[in-house]
């Protein structure tokens, strides 16, 4: 396949987790009504007055795993035409609001998006109606997220050449053969500082193509540079749209 030309600008992903005294609908509830909301805004007034803004935000929220734990409790990305620089607190160390009160603080996340399988059709945006059309939910999907952390020793030069080149190609084949509709790779920009080296998003109508598509995929070699204990695998099915 020719190669992939990245998403223009910076991915700036946050990992959300709650405080241990939140409820995990908690958490949701002041994160839908209470923050997006806010964020929205707050990118709206930036971009009238030409400053640095975000032009899309949505958030993931993670379902529990097999033990009925949220390692992370879902995450938001907020598309910027540059990379945010690294705040010297994370957002939250002093609440803004109910959400930042029930979450743990967090710190943003630079990283650079590649769209192998945009899934345009099967992912829509249906803004409200009968509220303010934003933030909006979508869900009917079937979302598998890897967190991919990094072996120590890893080359990331390597690494980024051969999850591109090769692995991303091996993936598409496998899932168009699934049923699998979007899949997209976001590669961090500062992978020897940050926890993770890349997050990958898979969508599937239902956990059947998923599990058809866990049985037709091969190994490619990606798997020499991957911390297999480090490394996440999260589902989910739905998501919050701020900005689409």
């Amino acid at each position: 396949m020719p190669s992939l030309l990245p998403t223009p600008g910076a991915k700036m992903i946050y990992l959300i987790k709650r405080r241990p005294t939140t409820g995990r609908e908690e958490l949701v509830a002041h994160w839908f009504a209470n923050h997006m909301p806010g964020v929205i805004r707050n990118q709206e007034n930036a971009a009238k007055q030409g400053r640095l803004h975000a032009w899309r935000y949505l958030a993931t929220l993670f379902d529990a795993n097999q033990a009925g734990e949220h390692p992370w409790d879902g995450m938001a990305h907020l598309y910027f035409d540059e990379p945010l620089p690294r705040p010297r607190n994370p957002s939250g160390s002093t609440p803004r609001d109910t959400f930042q009160q029930k979450a743990e603080p967090y710190m943003p996340w630079a990283t650079v998006e590649y769209v192998a399988l945009a899934g345009t059709d099967e992912l829509k945006v249906e803004p409200l109606t009968l509220n303010d059309p934003f933030p909006c939910t979508r869900s009917g999907f079937y979302k598998r997220c890897f967190l991919i952390k990094a072996r120590q020793e890893a080359d990331f030069a390597a690494m980024f050449s051969h999850w591109l080149d090769v692995h991303v190609p091996n993936v598409c084949a496998a899932m168009k053969r699934a049923g699998g509709f979007r899949y997209c790779v976001s590669l961090s920009l500062d992978p020897v500082t940050e926890p993770y080296a890349g997050l990958a998003e898979l969508y599937f109508p239902t956990s059947a193509e998923w599990g058809e598509f866990s049985q037709i995929s091969k190994p490619d070699g990606l798997e020499q540079w991957i911390d297999p204990l480090g490394t996440l695998a999260l589902t989910a099915g739905t998501e919050m749209i701020g900005i689409p």
